[in-house]
């Protein structure tokens, strides 16, 4: 008899719960993402001032490790019986697994800012299966998961669109000076 009623006080319980927005799950559920950052003219060492740079931080990764140390062994008697325990110390250590990264990369300098760009964006994820959400031109969480999940399997696991990403997607010209290593990129 016991079991109906916890199920009414459970049920009851879960029923008065509300419905998480869409942003509210996405927010509980999604990887650490890095402030998204895009600049003309800024980054790396030889940056084209004309040109716009997405730059991707992985933070470093520390493992903490606890261990217990003895300082004092235990005093065992000659019948072999213990008559005072060891001492022991808890030590805590943390090192770094693998270090901060920065990486630069190219980015359409339009990638952020124009809704026709980012419509057009959202339409060619759409196409490959990686954009689910409406085509609305505002870069949002899902066209930022969509971009990432684009990216990721080639190496760039970033929510920011590379030119490379965006020349595979039929959205930046290709430049075959640029690709030979000529031109001015203008």
């Amino acid at each position: 008899m016991r079991y109906p009623i916890l199920l009414a006080v459970l049920w009851g319980g879960l029923s008065a719960c509300t419905p998480t927005t869409d942003a509210a799950f996405s927010a509980v559920i999604s990887p650490v993402e890095t402030e998204v950052e895009v600049t003309r003219g800024m980054g790396p060492p030889d940056a084209d001032p004309d040109a716009c740079y997405g730059r991707e931080i992985t933070p470093a990764v520390i493992e903490t490790v606890t261990e217990q140390v003895m300082i004092q062994p235990p005093q065992i008697s000659a019948m072999g019986a213990v008559r005072e325990p060891g001492v022991f110390v808890t030590e805590t250590q943390q090192r770094i697994v693998q270090d901060r990264r920065e990486l630069w990369f190219e980015t359409p300098c339009q990638a952020d800012s124009d809704p026709e760009f980012i419509a057009s964006l959202q339409r060619a994820l759409a196409a490959r299966g990686q954009y689910r959400g409406p085509i609305n031109g505002v870069m949002d969480t899902r066209t930022r998961r969509a971009i990432r999940a684009y990216q990721a399997p080639q190496g760039l696991d970033s929510a920011i669109l590379s030119l490379a990403a965006a020349r595979q997607l039929g959205l930046a010209i290709w430049d075959p000076a640029l690709a030979a290593g000529g031109g001015d990129g203008g």
